[in-house]
């Protein structure tokens, strides 16, 4: 399918008023996310209660945002936000967030990790981590199912929602869903969706080196399955998974090639390809308005997902 004409729009209007993610330094590419959300991210729809908190974590308090539908359920999605382990924020996301909780009729807790390069790796997957497990012990404080704990991520989010899944430790309470938006789960190898989508897809190739060069350690292995969940040998530890990918995305067949990997695994896995969309389309329904429909269709599947046997 071609791109969709209203993603299409938007790249020419970020190209020619030089507002896309691409930057000289931080500072600019968290404005710059920031700025962008601001202007597309559409109206915010109405929660019952929006709850500022914090949970503990191993830099110190984390804050989380709680979002609670109008007509909330037991369920929990618990989110980390993407923006190349350098930006996005809870406000970046909270349309997303909210937009999930509506459609999911789960209460949605959206994490605040430390960004790097002030907190590199593994800095944020071990405030991804606490969170979880802070989660599944304070689930009944909220009015949550344990059982119906949801671990999601968008992007960056989606490598640190992946990599917190598979090194939980055994004996834990199992997670219900992972839930993958345009996850980024190979930071070793070039697909072939990364060479095609390089330049005038939204995020560029020189964006995504620079928050990569940001994030990682000087001779960091990329195939640490903490930062290439893809790479990892044992897949197992995963629960059910739903994989949302974009179809002019960098990130798109690394997505593909793991839910692939976690089918062959004998993994509970459902791969959904978004026609015409590009990165982050889905934190922009005022500029394209199938994110609207996308989200809709993410949170019901979510509904509609079995809790996991106990």
């Amino acid at each position: 399918m071609p791109l969709d004409p209203r993603a299409q729009r938007l790249l020419h209007m970020l190209s020619a008023s030089a507002q896309g993610p691409a930057s000289q330094s931080v500072e600019d590419r968290r404005s710059g996310l920031a700025s962008l959300t601001a202007m597309v991210g559409g109206e915010a729809p109405q929660m019952a209660a929006v709850d500022d908190l914090q949970a503990p974590g191993p830099g110190g308090p984390m804050p989380v945002r709680r979002y609670r539908p109008l007509h909330a359920g037991d369920g929990a999605i618990l989110f980390f936000h993407g923006g190349g382990w350098v930006a996005g924020s809870l406000d970046t996301h909270d349309g997303v967030c909210r937009r999930l909780a509506i459609a999911s009729g789960c209460h949605v807790f959206a994490v605040e990790y430390r960004l790097a390069p002030e907190h590199p790796f593994p800095a944020g997957l071990d405030d991804a981590a606490a969170a979880i497990a802070w989660m599944a012990g304070a689930a009944g404080d909220f009015g949550v199912d344990p059982q119906k704990l949801v671990v999601a991520g968008d992007s960056a989010g989606g490598t640190l929602a992946t990599a917190a899944c598979l090194a939980r430790p055994r004996g834990e309470p199992p997670i219900a869903l992972l839930l993958l938006i345009c996850p980024i789960l190979d930071l070793a190898e070039e697909s072939a969706s990364r060479r095609a989508f390089a330049e005038g897809y939204f995020l560029s190739a020189a964006t995504m080196a620079k928050d990569l060069a940001d994030y990682t350690p000087k001779g960091a292995d990329l195939r640490d399955p903490r930062l290439s969940p893809l790479h990892a040998i044992d897949l197992s530890p995963l629960p059910p998974t739903h994989i949302h990918v974009a179809e002019f995305d960098p990130f798109r067949d690394e997505g593909l090639a793991f839910a692939e990997r976690l089918t062959a695994m004998g993994g509970e896995t459902t791969a959904t390809l978004h026609p015409g969309m590009i990165h982050y389309f889905y934190a922009m329904p005022g500029a394209i308005p199938y994110a609207e429909t996308a989200l809709a269709e993410i949170g019901a599947a979510v509904r509609g997902a079995p809790s996991p046997k106990a």
